[in-house]
């Protein structure tokens, strides 16, 4: 596969607005393993080559387990993730999948038991974010190293 345009070379100031919100998102609160989780699951659901591999690597260094990593495409069928974390899993995939979703009433109501307003505000941020840089990069065909 080839790349098509590197967006950071052709549109510089657009692509620093959306790294300067990304930066805001980080810096919200959420805990660290969760955004990793959700980065890459959106990413999977996405099938960004790319933002998997970049977000796999950082969840390993950040300390995130192998078997969490590669278990996360059934995350509904292990023990290995908590309450809070599958709560905003299937947060993720809904909202990565809204046009199919519309977000159902019985996900937010699960959500929100785990996170309040404010942290689901967050959360549903962090999912935008990915998103946005998932379209980002499967729309310019970024590629990814091959290590």
């Amino acid at each position: 596969m080839q790349s098509r345009i590197n967006p950071y070379q052709v549109a510089p100031d657009a692509m620093k607005g959306l790294v300067d919100f990304e930066n805001h998102v980080h810096a919200l609160g959420l805990e660290k393993s969760l955004l990793g989780l959700v980065k890459l699951r959106a990413s999977q659901i996405n099938g960004c080559a790319f933002c998997i591999h970049m977000h796999g690597k950082e969840a390993r260094a950040g300390g995130e387990t192998e078997e969490r990593i590669y278990l996360l495409d059934a995350w509904r069928e292990s023990p290995l993730y908590s309450e809070r974390e599958r709560a905003a899993l299937a947060w993720t995939e809904a909202v990565t999948l809204v046009s199919e979703t519309h977000v159902p009433d019985a996900v937010y109501d699960e959500v929100k038991e785990h996170f309040g307003g404010e942290e689901l505000v967050k959360l549903t941020l962090l999912v935008a974010t990915i998103n946005s840089w998932n379209r980002i990069a499967i729309g310019f065909r970024a590629v990814h190293p091959n290590s």
